[in-house]
């Protein structure tokens, strides 16, 4: 009875790990797929602008912010950018970067000031004030040859 008891148990655990759907790490470092949960969590509508060497997909979102996603020739998304009345949900831009800002952040932030992190694999630049906000994030060792950070905008 015991022996069909934990079988019973295993099937079901097993059952319902195959019906949770894999979570995928949205934003910036992660691939192209991950632009479409970004699209779906901020409500956006998005366009695609191909440049030489890389493609950026602008979310607009309902509140007017301007959320701009670059993905190299490699798939991953390699910047990210935003400019808008309202700031977006960073730990979803970021993704898998977010706690290394955070930390960053927590450390070297005075009042309400503009935001910069630089680290060597993780680059940071935020500010603005109430209905005005702006930043950019991008991931040094990702950018395509050629490209350099003022063409992130």
């Amino acid at each position: 009875m015991q022996l069909h008891l934990s079988k019973s148990i295993l099937t079901i655990a097993t059952c319902a790990l195959v019906a949770v759907p894999a979570v995928s790490r949205a934003g910036l470092g992660a691939d192209l797929n991950s632009i479409e949960a970004d699209r779906a969590q901020l409500r956006a509508t998005v366009q695609m602008l191909a440049a030489p060497r890389y493609t950026v997909h602008e979310l607009q979102v309902p509140g007017g912010t301007m959320v701009r996603e670059f993905v190299g020739a490699s798939g991953i998304v390699f910047a990210v950018t935003w400019r808008g009345p309202f700031m977006p949900d960073l730990r979803q831009m970021l993704g898998a970067h977010f706690d290394a800002y955070q930390s960053a952040v927590r450390v070297n932030r005075t009042g309400r000031a503009r935001v910069s992190v630089l680290q060597p694999d993780l680059v940071v630049h935020s500010g603005g004030h109430q209905r005005a906000f702006f930043g950019q994030a991008y991931l040094p060792q990702a950018l395509p040859a050629g490209v350099t950070t003022e063409e992130l905008r």
